[in-house]
């Protein structure tokens, strides 16, 4: 084994599991936490299997494995094994480049990563074919790199035309290789390039780059309440305070007639406005005859490379070096060993 990695792949009361020959099966692993997608499978991974009592009374299940073997399945999870050659390299670049990132500074106790989209899709073997695997094997140890440094490569489904700066999205600082640029590769992309793509259920999201919302007075009041925990009372405006550089919104007013507050950034934004999560926080709202409406733009936080943007480059013959310049200004491929 040559980097290992340690997965955090479900937490419950009890996991549900069975040993195969040379793989496991954890059984009912929820996947898209919170998201429109949320849902449970059986998945089977490669690697060793431990189960961590927590002090909670719950028990987590862990996976170590291959570091290179981990990216084959994150591959074909994040997008559908059957992408295009280029696409499948550059997530691979992007993918070691956070991962590695991620094991130099983990932010979750008793493992590297988590298995969900917090982190990076991890679903084990389920998806996995020999395309992910060449992809991989064809990209060994390469990463990018900023000044000599490994890059913290954020990515996401769809921009909707124009990519998000970092602080839009996270920490307040300026990450030079995070930048915006006019994407218009996602705009239309085919029917077929999306049945290639994407995988099956991120097909059945439709809408993903012009989308719209609608709620009623009493729907909006409920959602806010039940999300926030917070007893807003009925709302009477949502105010954007401040937008990214690509329209998403990162300071949103919530008045409402028992409290008001003020909250960011984009993905609380997101949740607050929605009983699973709304697609981006790219959205303009209006209000009238009391029905809330949200026009909205992309699916994700909008930063870094854009997964729809960057399949339609490579459908189109761009290369994966091509496709990393693009979205990630100013970094280089490098080949590292940690």
């Amino acid at each position: 084994m040559g980097i290992a990695i340690k997965v955090g792949i479900v937490t419950a009361p009890k996991i549900a599991y069975e040993s195969r020959a040379h793989t496991f099966l954890l059984k009912n692993v929820r996947i898209g936490i919170g998201f429109h997608w949320d849902r449970k499978e059986d998945q089977e991974f490669a690697g060793t299997l431990e189960i961590r009592n927590n002090p909670d009374g719950t028990q987590t299940a862990i996976n170590t494995i291959d570091l290179e073997d981990y990216l084959c399945s994150v591959i074909s999870s994040e997008m559908n094994a059957n992408s295009p050659m280029e696409l499948l390299k550059a997530h691979a670049v992007i993918s070691r480049s956070w991962a590695i990132r991620a094991m130099q500074k983990p932010n979750h106790e008793g493992f590297d990563v988590c298995a969900d989209d917090h982190c990076q899709r991890y679903e084990g073997l389920k998806r996995m074919n020999e395309r992910a695997i060449e992809a991989v094997r064809a990209t060994t140890g390469q990463v990018l790199t900023y000044n000599g440094e490994i890059c913290d490569c954020r990515y996401y489904k769809c921009c909707g035309g124009r990519t998000e700066i970092w602080r839009t999205c996270w920490e307040d600082i300026d990450v030079p290789y995070i930048q915006s640029v006019k994407c218009d590769y996602c705009k239309n992309p085919s029917p077929s390039v999306l049945r290639l793509v994407l995988n099956d259920y991120d097909q059945e999201t439709k809408d993903f780059r012009d989308w719209k919302v609608q709620y009623s007075d009493e729907e909006l009041d409920a959602i806010v309440a039940e999300k926030s925990g917070i007893d807003f009372g009925h709302i009477t405006a949502l105010k954007p305070i401040h937008r990214g550089v690509s329209g998403r919104i990162d300071s949103l007013l919530i008045v409402g007639m028992k409290h008001t507050e003020t909250i960011g950034k984009e993905l609380k934004i997101r949740m607050w406005l929605s009983r699973s999560c709304l697609y981006s926080s790219w959205f303009d709202i209006s209000h009238e005859n009391g029905i809330w409406t949200l026009i909205g733009h992309g699916w994700g936080h909008g930063a870094g490379l854009c997964q729809i943007g960057a399949a339609v480059m490579a459908s189109e013959g761009k290369t994966y070096e091509e496709i990393l310049s693009y979205y990630y200004a100013g970094t280089r491929l490098s080949t590292t060993t940690r």
